[in-house]
């Protein structure tokens, strides 16, 4: 087997993008850095991608342009459209992309070597001992491709936020599992029906794994895809002998699978459990019907206005709600105005809030809300025991004290904020009728402080405003 060589500038321009994509973790690791991160990367792959085009000859480079023309102004047209409501669901949608960009390469390169230049001398053997890496990025590719058309399906509400529970899916999945990794390790006998026989299973087990998980994991499942699609395209690195995609696979997949635990450990879930279902994937547990012959306050944006004006802090829960209502730009408003009448105000952001990980961050920041306003969980936790309002806007599970009382709640255990704490309370739904994403009743509705402002959020939060200016 010829060694395969690398001009040492291009091995140089793919070090310089790895940097790059190393500076953009670095960056995006924080709101305050993460325009500078998001630079960064976007240097990155520019040099990457230019690198490959000069030094690579699988397709013409006028087709080449014609098709990262295509590509790139369909991205900026939804990149430009897509409200910040659905970014959970359009990342989601991109996760599907890279896998099934990762099959497509795999296939091309399985039946077409010399393109790629993965050919022995005189045709002897394929891929240069390369079938076990194509086997995996084509396996992992694809479970990515399917498990985030499912979760893609979930969050644009196209299908059922609750897990569906099939018969016996834990033998099924480890049944699945265990065929792939036998079929990839055989690979080196290459059949073509042993390479199919890898896409379609693996095609079957990423929409089985991502069925049975609820809605209340889908900040975890977006994570795993992300990091699924970076260990899928450094797999097809190996295969193709690219540096590049080597590097960025391993980074966005460790970063991927990192941020993964970090969600898990935020949830006080094991990694294994959400996969094996996540949050109210055993029958009958939780989803109880909202208990709303219990007694409970109403109150009014005036009363609102009134009560947080004479505060001396208040703090702010946002959540997916708030995304929903695009309420994110009024709520500063309001925090301003308070803040003009001399009311501390404060952000508490749960690491799960929203639909992805850092929804709410990203809402916040795109309403130009100060960074030293945010706070995480375990950061203003203890802050609620003298606070005077929590003002709740669109969350529910982050906050229902259930998650430290009730065993038999699917959301036991998770770490919540303790607003019930708090002296005043003013709880922003649509309706008593909702319970949120993991389909639990919320005790906080009906505590002796709490007022329940049953309106859109956007709408109660204008005249909230309005009302702290008269």
């Amino acid at each position: 087997m010829e060694a395969h060589v690398v001009n040492p500038w291009v091995a140089a321009a793919y070090l310089i993008a790895g940097i790059c994509f190393i500076l953009a973790l670095r960056g995006l690791s924080s709101p305050a850095t993460s325009r500078t991160g998001n630079r960064y990367g976007m240097i990155g792959m520019a040099i990457a991608v230019a690198t490959t085009l000069v030094t690579h000859e699988i397709a013409s480079l006028p087709e080449i342009l014609v098709a990262i023309a295509i590509g790139g102004g369909i991205g900026f047209a939804i990149a430009r459209r897509i409200p910040m409501t659905a970014m959970p669901q359009l990342v989601a949608a991109f996760h599907s992309l890279v896998g099934l960009a990762a099959v497509l390469v795999g296939i091309a390169a399985y039946y077409n070597p010399a393109a790629f230049g993965i050919l022995e001398p005189g045709g002897l053997d394929i891929l240069k001992g390369s079938r076990i890496e194509m086997g995996l990025g084509v396996a992992i590719g694809a479970v990515t491709f399917s498990g985030s058309v499912i979760a893609f399906a979930k969050l644009n509400g196209n299908m059922s936020g609750a897990p569906i529970l099939l018969p016996a899916r834990h033998v099924i999945n480890l049944g699945a599992l265990l065929a792939i990794v036998v079929l990839v390790s055989l690979f080196h006998w290459n059949t073509p029906t042993l390479f199919w026989a890898i896409v379609l299973l693996s095609f079957a087990i990423g929409f089985l794994l991502i069925i049975p998980i609820g809605g209340a994991d889908m900040p975890v499942v977006v994570s795993m895809l992300n990091s699924y699609s970076g260990w899928a395209a450094a797999a097809m690195g190996f295969t193709l002998h690219n540096t590049a995609m080597i590097i960025t696979g391993a980074l966005v997949g460790s970063s991927g699978a990192i941020l993964s635990y970090i969600m898990c450990k935020a949830m006080n879930r094991s990694f294994i459990s959400v996969i094996a279902g996540g949050f109210g994937a055993e029958a009958g547990a939780g989803g109880a019907a909202a208990a709303t012959d219990r007694p409970w306050k109403r109150g009014s944006a005036e009363d609102a206005a009134f009560l947080m004006k004479e505060a001396e802090n208040v703090i702010i829960i946002p959540g997916y709600g708030m995304a929903v209502a695009q309420a994110q730009h009024i709520v500063r408003e309001m925090a301003d105005q308070l803040k003009a009448h001399g009311v501390g105000v404060k952000y508490a952001i749960h690491p799960v809030a929203g639909r992805m990980p850092g929804h709410m961050n990203v809402l916040l920041a795109e309403a130009s809300v100060p960074y030293d306003e945010v706070f995480e969980l375990e950061d203003i936790n203890g802050e609620f025991a003298q606070c005077d309002v929590a003002f709740i806007i669109g969350a529910n599970d982050v906050v229902n004290p259930a998650a430290k009382t009730d065993r038999s709640s699917p959301i036991y255990g998770m770490p919540v904020f303790d607003v019930e704490k708090a002296k005043t309370i003013f709880f922003i739904k649509r309706s008593m009728g909702g319970q949120g994403y993991a389909g639990v009743d919320n005790d906080v509705f009906y505590m002796d402080q709490t007022m329940m402002l049953l309106a859109d959020a956007k709408k109660m939060v204008e005249d909230i405003v309005k009302a702290l200016a008269d």
